[in-house]
């Protein structure tokens, strides 16, 4: 019953956050939060994976992609937007499944080493598909159709507002699928996968089987913010949607929060965004050279993520 208040505080949260543009009328503030939502949404499909499995995945940019490549092309050849992000969930899935039951097999910095080249093959095969992809000159990315529901306009997508809501609505599900996944068996074989692999095989939990489907659902909910994300910036390459740099983004979101919690990736988002906004505006030439001197020191001296941070702080208070 001690914690019967905090859903109600959450979907109040949630619901403050919701009345942002009704406020806000500038597009600057509505695009920085944008971003957050985006990086939050990333985080926490990529936490699914690396944070409760442990297995340090640094190529999430090759789900990310498939997401925004398959919304694009598809949209492109007629098909409605959300159709084309469901499509791409299903192919991340599936690469995911190919990929997972070769690569899971290895641990540590083989592991890692082996996401890093999934990736980057995509982003060559991307290069290389001129016919699909437009190769390294990119694809800008077209009008969207109207969404009606019984004949009545509900929104045109003209704007950054339509764009906001849908970003709110797939990070507050990326959270959720995360607490979900937190309080269930597959969590905490999951856990129990990440403390000490050969102990949880020795207790019988089958470790191909619960890794890959952990690899699954973060990729799908990886190529579902990488969809979102090709639509809202209207243009998109090989470059900068299977680079490296998103797969870092997506860890050091985590790592900043707090690997394996569940509100690490929003507290890591959020912190990540504001500091990125704000060395970009003020080092503009070397402010991905001052990011990564706070990521440092962040690792550095909060080994535990921010949410550590917090949870040591309140054992302190009780005590």
């Amino acid at each position: 019953m001690k914690r019967a208040w905090i859903p109600a505080v959450i979907v109040a949260g949630v619901a403050l956050v919701a009345l942002l543009p009704v406020f806000v009328k500038s597009d600057y503030p509505l695009g920085v939060m944008i971003g957050v939502l985006l990086a939050i949404s990333l985080g926490a499909a990529w936490n699914i994976i690396g944070g409760f499995a442990g297995q340090y995945s640094v190529g999430h940019s090759a789900y990310f992609g498939i997401g925004a490549y398959s919304i694009v092309v598809l949209l492109g050849r007629g098909l409605a937007p959300w159709w084309g992000a469901l499509a791409g969930s299903f192919i991340a899935a599936a690469v995911a499944l190919l990929v997972g039951s070769i690569t899971l097999r290895l641990r540590g910095a083989y592991f890692v080493l082996a996401s890093i080249a999934v990736a980057e093959i995509l982003r060559l095969l991307a290069l290389w598909a001129k016919s699909i992809t437009n190769g390294a000159e990119g694809i800008l990315v077209g009008e969207f159709p109207p969404l009606t529901l019984a004949g009545h306009t509900i929104t045109d997508f003209t704007g950054k507002p339509p764009f906001f809501y849908m970003a709110l609505g797939l990070a507050v599900f990326c959270v959720a699928v995360n607490a979900v996944i937190a309080h269930t068996k597959l969590g905490y074989y999951l856990q129990a996968i990440r403390e000490d692999q050969d102990a949880a095989w020795s207790l019988g939990i089958p470790l191909s089987l619960y890794k890959n489907a952990a690899l699954l659902i973060s990729a799908a909910l990886a190529a579902q913010a990488g969809a979102l994300t090709a639509t809202y910036v209207s243009f998109m390459d090989p470059n900068s949607m299977l680079g490296l740099d998103v797969s870092v983004r997506a860890v050091l979101v985590c790592i900043l929060g707090g690997v394996g919690t569940i509100w690490g990736p929003v507290a890591g988002a959020i912190v990540f965004t504001l500091l990125d906004e704000v060395l970009l505006r003020y080092l503009t030439q070397s402010h991905l050279l001052g990011l990564g001197a706070l990521l440092i020191a962040a690792i550095l001296f909060l080994p535990d993520g921010l949410m550590g941070l917090v949870t040591r702080l309140r054992q302190r208070s009780r005590a």
